[in-house]
């Protein structure tokens, strides 16, 4: 068995966010080990002809990155005693900007990682089409093992059913 040091876990601020970073705390402190949340903006080069002048992108992106850093700043410290508690020895928070799957990856390959908990939003149909999938995209080209964890069935886990 791997020797878990280091855990990544993407976030995106949803309602889901306190689920899947609890779940990664509480495994991160039975291994002791690092957490670092991450949170990726999206480059928006991709999308500039469609929503908004190609002049107005850099200082959007800039908003964006700095009101993601305020909001990761205020995430960990509301929750530190909660992580010092569950054992997590440290917490980073890191805002990072790029496609979101190949930043997740590469970020985990950089902090040298061990696991990388991702949650599953379960986009289905037209949905996953357009949209693709993050979480498969990084299970498939991550350097660790992924655990991704689907928020919308954690009742699972207090209330066991039999097969």
């Amino acid at each position: 068995m791997i020797d878990i040091k280091r855990i990544v876990t993407p976030i995106d601020f949803s309602d889901n966010t306190e689920t899947i970073v609890n779940t990664a705390a509480c495994i991160a402190g039975k291994f002791s080990a690092y957490l670092d949340l991450i949170f990726v903006v999206e480059k928006f080069e991709d999308y500039a002809t469609l929503f908004t002048p190609q002049s107005s992108l850099p200082a959007m992106r800039d908003e964006l990155l700095n009101a993601a850093k305020e909001r990761m700043n205020a995430f960990i410290e509301t929750h530190r005693k909660e992580f010092n508690a569950l054992g997590v020895s440290s917490i980073n928070g890191q805002v990072i900007s790029g496609d979101i799957a190949e930043g997740i990856v590469n970020y985990a390959a950089w902090a040298n990682a061990q696991l990388i908990i991702m949650g599953t939003h379960g986009y289905k149909g037209l949905n996953r089409l357009l949209l693709g999938s993050v979480a498969e995209t990084v299970v498939k080209t991550a350097c660790c093992p992924v655990m991704t964890i689907n928020p919308y069935r954690m009742e699972c886990e207090n209330n066991p059913k039999s097969p």
